[in-house]
C-alpha cells in the first residue's frame, strides 16, 4: 500500500510539472507573438526591418504629397491675389483712361459712386470718387450732401447723412481728383432703397451735380 501511494504521488507531481512546463511555454510563445507583431507594426522599427527600402518609399511618397498640398494651397492663394490685384490695376487703368479724356472737357464729374451693405446689418459703406479736367483746372471748392431713402414698417423716409459734428455738408477741395468711402447705418428693420449725392460749389446753393444709385447686389 505504501509503494502505490508513492508511485500515485509520484505520477500526479510529474503531471503537474508537465502541466506547468506547458503553460510556460504557451505564456511564452504568446508573448513572443506580440513583441514580433509589436516590432512589425511600429513606425519607428520600420526602418530597421528587411522592408527597409519599401518603408523609405512610403516616407517619401508621405512628405512628396504633404509637399505638393502645400505648394496647391500656397498657388491658389498666390492666384487669389493676383486676381485681386489685376481687378484694382483695371480699375485704376479706367480711372485714369478717364482721367485723361476728361482733360479736354472743363468741369467736375462723377467718375465712381457705389454703395454695398456690410456683414454687420444696418451698415453700409459708400464710396465716391470726383473728378475734374481741363488743361489747367484750378483747385474746386465745395461740399458734398448725401441723402439716403429707405423704407421702414412699410413707409418710406428720406434721411440726411450727417458728419460726425451733425454737419450736412462734405467739404472737398481737390484739383484732379477726389475720392472718399464713408460708413453709415440705418434704423433698425429698415432697407435702403438708394442713396443720392450732391454737388455744390462755396458761392453756389444750387447743385452743380448729382447722381443716384442703389445698394449692389
Amino acid at each position: 500500500m505504501i509503494g502505490i501511494m508513492i508511485a500515485c504521488s509520484l505520477l500526479l507531481l510529474l503531471s503537474w510539472l508537465m502541466y506547468e512546463m506547458g503553460r510556460q511555454s504557451i505564456n511564452t510563445q504568446e508573448d513572443t507573438i506580440e513583441e514580433k507583431l509589436a516590432y512589425l507594426f511600429d513606425p519607428g522599427t520600420c526602418r530597421q526591418t528587411k522592408k527597409q527600402k519599401l518603408c523609405a518609399q512610403i516616407g517619401d511618397l508621405a512628405q512628396q504629397l504633404q509637399i505638393s498640398s502645400t505648394a496647391n494651397q500656397n498657388l491658389a492663394e498666390e492666384m487669389k491675389s493676383l486676381a485681386s490685384e489685376n481687378d484694382q490695376l483695371k480699375e485704376q487703368l479706367e480711372f485714369f483712361q478717364r482721367l485723361i479724356a476728361s482733360n479736354t472737357k472743363n468741369g467736375i464729374s462723377i467718375y465712381q459712386f457705389s454703395l454695398k451693405e456690410t456683414q454687420t446689418p444696418g451698415e453700409y459703406r459708400y464710396a465716391l470718387t470726383l473728378i475734374q479736367g481741363g488743361e489747367r483746372p484750378n483747385d474746386f471748392k465745395g461740399n458734398l450732401r448725401f441723402t439716403v431713402k429707405l423704407t421702414q414698417n412699410d413707409q418710406s423716409k428720406v434721411i440726411p447723412l450727417t458728419k460726425k459734428n451733425q454737419q450736412l455738408d462734405f467739404p472737398v477741395i481737390f484739383k484732379f481728383f477726389h475720392r472718399m468711402e464713408e460708413l453709415f447705418k440705418v434704423p433698425p428693420n429698415s432697407i435702403v432703397e438708394n442713396i443720392q449725392v450732391e454737388i455744390f460749389r462755396n458761392d453756389n446753393n444750387k447743385a452743380i451735380l448729382s447722381e443716384t444709385i442703389q445698394p449692389a447686389l
